[in-house]
């Protein structure tokens, strides 16, 4: 686990490449696959500045992206799938790369994303950025994959190296383009990019994706967040920034500044609905513990349930995976 865990914080890493060691492993990599040693290495601020440079490469060869990333991966697999059998295999993977796979996967797609949405003028510039993006190694965003062979052999390690040093890269015969790590990435207790208060990742050269607990969001619009009132909250049109916008701002206080009239009381708490234009309604329980906080008071809690809920104690049973008729606590908590 102890390295599952050092490859978490490379997936993570953030701050400036180590140039000389990124540089030595992208050598290694290409002695490992037979190839020569690239002519040059040009080294660029973010995947953006990457793909740019890449256009501009001239007298670089094909990619070699085959030879020197994807032939070894997929020889060192058999050979583990060989030597450990489909169960042991399988034990393996769980261990390590799944651990990671999901979130680093997510980001990797998050950045091929935002690069074609900052390069891309056209849509049907799309597809010639898309083919540059297919020709990368991943560097830091393989961690996933590597983490499951780390120990196991010699040949990935000059992958490894680049990965631990640095951040996507593309090799070519002649030549290597190798992006740097960006400067600061910001993430919710699930994997998701989130930043409510700026880019939710971000590279020295400006290239910034936005994101609300992994929903892309404009910049301006996170800006705007701080500002927020009920009347604006209504008038946005697009469902999923208003969802994120009373996310921010709080249903609790959304309903109490908006003058919203609860629906249905019982002894289990309050029903309220909040009625937005082009989206299912919000419904919240409101509840209060029976609890006493340390200094005598009862903090009162408010649960969101489904659009289709009728009543308080409904809405309370559902939070336990019950129906109404079924929820009869004995002590409520």
């Amino acid at each position: 686990m102890q390295h599952v865990n050092s490859w978490r914080d490379v997936a993570a890493a953030t701050g400036a490449a180590d140039r000389a060691a990124a540089e030595e492993g992208v050598r290694r990599a290409y002695r490992t696959a037979g190839l020569a040693e690239p002519e040059r290495i040009v080294w660029a601020q973010s995947p953006r500045a990457a793909v740019e440079a890449v256009e501009k490469l001239t007298d670089a060869g094909r990619s070699v992206r085959e030879e020197v990333r994807t032939r070894p991966w997929a020889e060192e697999r058999r050979r583990m799938y060989d030597e450990l059998g489909p169960a042991g295999w399988s034990a393996l993977w769980s261990a390590t790369g799944a651990q990671l796979w999901e979130t680093t996967a997510a980001l990797a797609e998050r950045i091929r994303s935002g690069v074609v949405a900052d390069l891309a003028a056209r849509p049907e510039d799309e597809g010639a950025v898309r083919l540059v993006l297919l020709d990368a190694v991943l560097g830091q965003h393989d961690a996933a994959w590597l983490a499951a062979f780390d120990g196991r052999g010699d040949r990935l390690t000059g992958l490894a190296e680049v990965a631990r040093n640095a951040g996507w890269w593309w090799p070519y015969e002649r030549a290597v383009v190798i992006s740097e790590r960006p400067e600061a990435l910001h993430r919710d207790e699930a994997g998701r990019l989130d930043h409510g208060e700026g880019p939710a990742l971000a590279y020295g050269d400006g290239f910034a994706l936005h994101a609300w607990r992994g929903m892309p969001v404009p910049a301006a619009f996170l800006a705007e967040l701080a500002t927020l009132t009920p009347q604006r909250i209504r008038e946005e049109e697009n469902a999923e920034l208003r969802r994120v916008m009373l996310e921010y701002y709080g249903y609790d206080r959304y309903l109490t500044e908006s003058g919203a009239e609860p629906v249905h009381r019982d002894e289990t708490g309050i029903l309220w609905r909040i009625a937005l234009d082009g989206d299912e309604d919000v419904v919240m329980v409101e509840v209060v513990n029976s609890t006493p906080e340390p200094d005598g008071t009862h903090r009162t809690y408010w649960l969101r349930v489904p659009p289709a809920t009728r009543t308080a104690k409904d809405g309370v049973a559902w939070t336990f995976g019950l129906d109404g008729a079924a929820y009869a606590p004995v002590r409520q908590t």
